[in-house]
């Protein structure tokens, strides 16, 4: 059989990274025009960040009526004397007391039930009143009714009890708008437990298992609005325990630090804790609260334990708190440098991340997408994980290493890893039926999910894969070492696709691979339909999912993966720093087998600087343009994915694999291609793969310099498949090698191009690698885009901040020329709307601390250290770092999901598929989610939902841009 007939067109999109960071709906709108003559129905929430004299206004106008509003004006006035001094999503402008702001060229269609966002900054003295009265068009808005005020009081975050002794939670709840709450219910993450209808609102629950909890109250008014509390992590152990808090503990040279001790469960008679330094670095030491007596009246009470640290010492140390009778309590204590503050504040920030009871990770120790479960991004559940998750924990971890001497935590987060996101030759069996000259069968892709499945077309010539057989003579296997993209965590969709288990089903306990995007640019996460990586036809319809993407005249049960290259290639940038700085420290040994396994993992990476089907670099507008003979299909980039599948029958298999033609500029990583290219501990063993790296270093600096606009940002990418299908590109389009300039590669619902976190990812490469080698290409590029972005970043006098959040983008990049580049006067940026998201500010903050400390760069370095202080100091909760987002897009929950007509299947929980099906009718678990509600009242023409997201990746950023500054600028 030929081994491309069962290959669908695998691809990965990360459309929702940007939907991630709450861009609004109006930056989907198509323009704006002459407002209906319809009296306007809406509602206006107005917030304020106000520091004594100035403030910024944000304002979200919601579209309360049943027809679109085309075009708004909004106007109100204040009573005092506020003065304009700018604003942003929309033209601002003021006249007295008065204020007028219309619509932007973007943002002018309000749909029925959605809402857009406008802001403004002003300057006052004496009193800010906010205004009472506004009006969109003309006509007076009602006000929007506000949720209740929620908050869980009982248990404290961390607390511990010991299985079978009640658990008391106790919330308040205040309603707003002369409403009252009519009852609160207690959840143990998404399971009810309990509810009250009467304060004060509690619940006694006794049967928690052994494990940590995240418990939520939720609180219902009489009007119909609902809101949730703050998640409480509480952890619950098999018997009494001795409970310290927190875990990780700083304490600079010369100074004392402090940690609490407290019982889980009252005891019988007094119990004498005393606290001892275990292992580690002798001059830190106990000096206070040892011992400590607890009696049966004051079990609950914490008690302090002191640390005192030398004045010259450094390094961690452990401490155990222990009882006769009760599990121990371990705290880790690091002494830093008397100047280390911000080290201090990485590890606060990694002792709430890793504290279990926060919610970050499962059972089985895999970080969550996000702490919170309702969250539709490029995940679409908080509980799913990611690659990029994974990633950022083996960063985190070598951080981690480099502040307290202890490398364990970052071989065991690549141990993890392993197991759950490499897939195991159980997972991938049939790679040794793999013909490297036949890779692949071709198949078109097409612009919008309604067009598949898109037919396989054995007649399209497909190149050859030419570090194939160098990969196995190099490892000795044909499996492929790479990470899967994307996993749900806690089987939530029930495919129960375990590590060497195809579709064990709902029942199945652990993490369970899956797949959702798979048909064209304009396939948004609220349009896909997900399915399993491995397919036997137990789900779906009579074919499984498969001829949901791509069509054929018969199908088989197969497996099927997909890499995200900027992952795998932020695992060896993890790699990397953990190498240099585990040999700073003397201890490369620690490490040394952990960072060979990165070195092969880069090996295998390189199959994403391939053409999809390893056809020819450059100037390939037609299905008929050549076939690759070996290295002329690799670009020699980062591209968006690459993808390998085959048969499930072992007997009579067969395998496929694939690269990709599109590559994005956020996707790049010159200091992974440094680091595998020029650094011994890895570089790769097969024959090739330290040079492919070496070009390809060269090639990214190359991609960066020509996709520079004329202002400084980096614009969109390139690919060698127009439109997917090697299209001929429209004349006049630039090039880079061959290939086609294109502003959105990849993806369009939003455009790929808008979001600035690519922007502060990919520069912070540039700049690691910049800091690193002194590269004067890095260099130049970076001085460019630092001054860009620097003008459009607002430090507040209270410490907050405004980044830029969307880009619009126009022109196109001069046809590179590598001898004499030329200088992109027609490519330009402009910034359409600021944010003050945590997760990009601390990317971007890293950028600036790497060139800062190579450069000197005062305003650089002086920025840095404002965005780190002003998240630390306006942002923090219990459990890290955030903002609450308002998720306009929330209203496409109800979107229709494209299911060709008489096709039919089920989820795996009974969820019906068809062409009836939407986004959340597929999801059904969602409406056991107790944020559902909250979702329910925007379908139904409320408000906007708002949320606070602890989001992994983005907790995990914001702690090492202050190990980044402390070991830097500090």
């Amino acid at each position: 059989m030929d081994p491309g007939r069962r290959h669908r067109a695998a691809r990965r999109l990360w459309t929702a990274v940007a939907a991630a960071f709450a861009l609004p709906l109006s930056m989907l709108a198509t323009g704006a025009e002459t407002a209906h003559a319809a009296a306007v129905q809406c509602s206006v929430d107005y917030k304020t960040n106000d520091w004594g004299s100035g403030f910024t206004a944000d304002l979200t106008i919601t579209n309360r009526g049943t027809d679109a509003v085309n075009g708004w004006t909004l106007t109100y006035a204040y009573a005092g004397n506020q003065k304009l001094s700018g604003g942003w999503n929309g033209t601002w402008s003021q006249s007295g007391q008065s204020v007028t702001v219309k619509s932007a060229s973007y943002n002018g269609t309000i749909a029925a039930g959605a809402a857009v966002s406008t802001g403004a900054q002003f300057t006052y003295s004496g009193a800010n009143t906010a205004p009472t009265s506004f009006a969109v068009n003309g006509t007076t808005c009602a006000g929007a009714h506000q949720p209740p005020v929620t908050v869980l009081t009982s248990p404290s975050a961390g607390a511990v009890y010991t299985q079978g002794d009640a658990v008391p939670l106790a919330a308040t709840a205040a309603a707003a708008d002369n409403a009252t709450i009519s009852k609160v219910e207690f959840y143990d993450d998404t399971t009810l437990l309990g509810t009250d209808t009467s304060a004060p609102y509690s619940l006694s629950a006794s049967s928690l298992t052994v494990g940590s909890h995240s418990l939520v109250a939720k609180a219902y008014d009489s009007l119909g609005a609902s809101a949730t509390s703050t998640p409480v992590g509480i952890t619950v152990s098999s018997g009494p325990a001795v409970v310290a808090s927190p875990t990780q503990l700083g304490v600079q040279q010369g100074k004392s630090g402090t940690f609490s001790v407290k019982l889980s469960t009252q005891p019988s008679a007094n119990v004498t804790v005393s606290t001892t330094r275990t292992d580690g670095n002798t001059g830190l030491s106990v000096t206070g609260g040892s011992p400590l007596t607890f009696t049966p009246s004051n079990w609950n009470t914490a008690q302090t334990v002191t640390i005192t640290a030398d004045s010259s010492g450094t390094g961690s140390a452990t401490f155990t708190a222990s009882a006769t009778g009760h599990t121990k309590a371990t705290v880790t204590v690091t002494e830093l440098p008397a100047a280390k503050a911000y080290d201090a504040r990485f590890l606060d920030l990694y002792g709430k991340i890793t504290n279990p009871a926060n919610g970050y990770f499962s059972p089985e120790g895999i970080p969550y997408h996000s702490v919170e479960t309702l969250i539709v991004e490029a995940p679409d559940q908080g509980h799913e994980t990611t690659s990029e998750a994974y990633s950022y924990l083996l960063w985190l971890q070598a951080m981690y290493g480099k502040v307290t001497g202890d490398w364990s935590k970052f071989n065991g987060a690549w141990e993890i890893m392993e197991k759950y996101m490499i897939p195991t030759h159980a997972d991938q069996p049939t790679n040794s039926f793999y013909n490297a000259s036949k890779p692949a069968t071709y198949a078109p892709e097409l612009d919008t999910p309604n067009e598949y499945p898109a037919k396989l077309d054995t007649s399209v010539s497909v190149g050859s894969d030419p570090i194939a057989g160098e990969l196995k003579s190099a490892y000795n296997s044909d499996d492929i070492y790479g990470m899967h993209w994307i996993q749900d965590v806690d089987n939530v969709y029930g495919y129960g696709n375990e590590p060497g288990k195809c579709e064990a089903g709902p029942t199945a306990t652990g993490p369970s691979y899956i797949n959702t995007f798979q048909r064209g640019v304009q396939e948004s996460v609220w349009e896909t339909v997900p399915q399993p990586t491995c397919d036997a036809f137990k789900f779906g319809g009579r074919n499984g999912y498969l001829d949901l993407f791509t069509g054929d005249s018969s199908y088989a049960k197969q497996w099927k993966f997909t890499n995200a290259p900027d992952a795998d290639s932020r695992a060896v940038q993890a790699a990397y720093w953990a190498d240099v700085w585990a040999k700073q420290q003397g201890k490369s040994g620690d490490v040394s087998s952990t960072v060979a396994k990165a070195a092969k993992m880069g090996d295998y990476l390189r199959y994403a600087m391939y053409d999809k089907y390893f056809k020819k670099i450059g100037n390939c507008t037609s299905t008929s343009c050549p076939a690759g003979t070996g290295k002329d299909a690799s670009h020699y980039l980062l591209s968006w994915y690459y993808a390998w599948g085959g048969a499930t029958d072992t007997s009579a298999g067969w395998a496929w694999r694939i690269g990709s033609s599109h590559v994005h500029g956020g996707y790049q990583n010159p200091l992974a291609a440094y680091a595998l290219s020029s650094v011994a501990d890895l570089k790769p063993k097969s024959a090739t793969g330290a040079s492919d790296w070496g070009k390809s270093l060269q090639r990214q600096l190359e991609f960066y310099q020509w996709l520079q606009s004329s202002e400084g940002g980096i614009a969109g990418g390139a690919t060698n498949s127009w439109a997917g299908r090697y299209a001929s590109p429209p004349a006049g389009t630039s090039t880079f090698y061959g290939m086609a300039y294109d502003p959105a590669p990849v993806y369009h619902d939003p455009p790929s191009n808008q979001w600035f976190g690519f922007q502060a990812w990919s520069m912070e490469r540039v700049a690691e690698y910049y800091q690193q080698t002194g590269n004067a290409q890095a260099k130049a590029i970076l001085d460019k885009w630092v001054k860009w972005a620097l003008s459009k970043t607002t430090i507040n006098p209270d410490g907050t901040y405004r980044i830029p959040s969307t880009l619009q983008w126009s022109g196109q990049p001069d046809t590179w020329n590598a001898t004499s580049p030329g200088a992109n006067n027609g490519l330009h940026v402009t910034v359409a709307d600021y944010t003050d998201d945590v997760g990009v500010a601390a990317a971007y903050a890293k950028t600036l601390t790497y060139y800062a400390a190579k450069s000197g760069d005062t305003a650089a370095k002086s920025t840095a250290k404002a965005l780190l202080d002003g998240m630390w100091n306006n942002y923090q909760d219990s459990l890290g770092i955030a903002v609450p987002e308002t998720r306009t897009d929330y209203s496409r929950f109800n979107e229709k999901v494209y299911v060709p007509s008489g096709w039919t299947g089920t989820m795996p929980n009974g969820d019906a598929i068809n062409s009836s099906s939407t986004f959340s009718s597929l999801r059904s678990f969602y409406k056991s989610d107790p944020n559902w509600s909250k979702i329910e009242a925007y379908l139904k023409g409320g408000a906007a939902p708002v949320f606070t997201y602890h989001r992994f990746w983005a907790e995990a950023d914001i702690a090492l841009a202050m190990g980044s500054y402390a070991e830097l600028l500090e």
